[in-house]
């Protein structure tokens, strides 16, 4: 366990980028940098657990993604079949918990049950919550919210000025999950590319330069230092509090 506990983020999101980017200074395929990522997944896994960080969410396949050519989507399934089938005994022995998030009408039935499987396994666990974010946009996840409150508005099951955002954020994906305290960005890329657009309002965002198929232990610690420094007024002056 960190010793730095009391200032350690309670949830860390990360935007995992740079595998192709990885791969081609390399010049190997795609694929590759797809590969080494899940290793480095692995690791952000295991030190978010050894830091004491209650929730990870790893951005691991956005909306827009299905625009990539057939032959990389097949991959990535691919290997998101391989990381459920041959991770789920690991993680839940180590007492993590998986929730899954984003839209999973799009995913074949096969990966369905492996996630469906994964998630039941391990239901009960008290450590770690890793949150996959898998076929997920931050705006579908806001529209979504808002149909199911609006149709529960028109059939006089909610008054409409019962909404409010704490309302509202009960019936996101996430709703139950406190938001991101801290958003990790890897490659050099300084944007959040549709991602927990509501939940991170109030988050702080650390950019690192590094690919995320290099990004290791000493990268982690780094992000949660500088999170560690900052001052979060959540809008107020530091005299107002």
């Amino acid at each position: 366990m960190d010793e730095g506990l009391k200032d350690t983020p309670k949830h860390v999101a990360i935007v995992m980028d740079g595998n192709g980017r990885w791969a081609k200074a390399r010049n190997l395929p795609r694929l590759e940098g797809h590969r080494k990522g899940v290793e480095a997944a692995r690791g952000a896994v295991k030190v978010a657990s050894d830091l004491g960080v209650g929730f990870l969410t790893l951005f691991s396949f956005s909306s827009e993604n299905w625009n990539r050519s057939t032959r990389e989507i097949n991959d990535l399934m691919g290997l998101l079949s391989w990381y459920l089938r041959s991770e789920t005994a690991e993680l839940h022995k180590n007492n993590v918990r998986l929730k899954v998030i984003g839209d999973r009408g799009r995913l074949t039935n096969d990966i369905i049950e492996l996630i469906e499987h994964a998630e039941n396994t391990m239901e009960e666990n008290s450590g770690l919550t890793l949150i996959l974010a898998l076929s997920y946009g931050g705006r579908q996840d806001i529209v979504s919210a808002a149909r199911v409150l609006a149709r529960q508005v028109a059939e006089g099951a909610l008054a409409n000025d019962a909404i409010d955002e704490a309302l509202f954020a009960k019936y996101l994906t996430t709703g139950g999950i406190p938001d991101p305290d801290l958003l990790i960005r890897t490659s050099g890329e300084q944007r959040i590319s549709n991602f927990l657009i509501w939940q991170l309002a109030y988050t702080e965002f650390v950019f690192s330069d590094v690919l995320w198929p290099d990004f290791q232990v000493q990268h982690f610690r780094e992000a949660i230092d500088e999170y560690r420094r900052r001052d979060r007024r959540y809008g107020a002056t530091i005299d107002s509090r």
